[in-house]
């Protein structure tokens, strides 16, 4: 047996890194497919590599063999197995990368506009929609996309290519119109389409009082970089989802300064 001191010998500070940034990977995936049909997945991977590792301890030489062979394709099986994972892991990252975080500097560097006093003009006709909505318990989604180039699930509806206002919005939405179901999309300032069918999210740990509507905004920032609003037509309650997660019964100033924050 070694003696302590030889065993960690070449130990350095890079190593201490190298652990604490797979370790930090590790816990970024976890958090990404917690709740989800992934970590059954993995359990099974886990269960069949056990299962590898004894019939390599027995020499069976065939089920060795078969277990090498899968082996040798086994990472273009699991990146088509998690490629959803993948995808939102590679969002997560660009979404919180410093060059995202610090577009107000950007702004002050480049001489743009804030967005104090000009973002109200385009969030006043949702925000007064939403407040009308709420009011009369009107059951909407609403997604506010970034990029709506190549998403099918942006233009699987209606296509409007419309001016934003509130009538629009609570015609859309209204109990007895044919555009009623599904998500109006946002994109700068216009109303894309309506009636889109979305993603629902496999997240199994939602708490069964969120219906549809909340499960498919979900959904949808869970792929995308987007953002939505659900107001509930049981409670009337207004819910703002963004990077996978919602907020559920905010008031209206509180989704004023979401939308201010998410829409620069």
């Amino acid at each position: 047996m070694e003696p302590a001191g030889d065993l960690f010998s070449g130990f350095g500070i890079f190593d201490v890194i190298d652990i604490l940034l797979v370790a930090f990977l590790i816990y970024l995936f976890f958090s990404l497919v917690r709740g989800t049909i992934a970590v059954n997945i993995l359990i099974g991977l886990f269960l069949i590599f056990l299962f590898y590792l004894l019939v390599r301890a027995l020499e069976m030489r065939l089920m060795t063999g078969i277990f090498d062979k899968v082996a040798s394709v086994g990472v273009i099986a699991l990146i088509i197995v998690f490629q959803e994972e993948i995808r939102r892991f590679l969002l997560m990252i660009g979404r919180n990368s410093l060059l995202n975080r610090n577009k107000g500097w950007l702004r002050f560097v480049f001489g743009q506009k804030t967005l104090e006093g000009v973002n109200y003009d385009k969030i006043k006709p949702i925000i007064e929609a939403c407040r009308s909505m709420k009011n009369t318990k009107t059951g909407a989604l609403i997604v506010f996309a970034r990029n709506i180039d190549g998403q099918d699930f942006f233009n699987n509806g209606e296509i409007l290519n419309a001016a934003l206002s509130k009538r629009l919005l609570e015609t859309i939405f209204s109990k007895n119109g044919p555009l009623h179901d599904g998500a109006v999309v946002i994109a700068d300032s216009q109303v894309v389409s309506a009636s889109c069918v979305l993603p629902l999210t496999s997240n199994t740990e939602l708490p069964p009082r969120l219906g549809l509507r909340h499960r498919a905004a979900i959904g949808i920032t869970e792929v995308s970089d987007s953002s939505a609003i659900v107001i509930s037509e049981e409670t009337g309650e207004v819910s703002y989802a963004k990077y996978g997660r919602i907020r559920t019964n905010i008031s209206l100033l509180e989704l004023e300064k979401f939308l201010q924050r998410d829409m620069s």
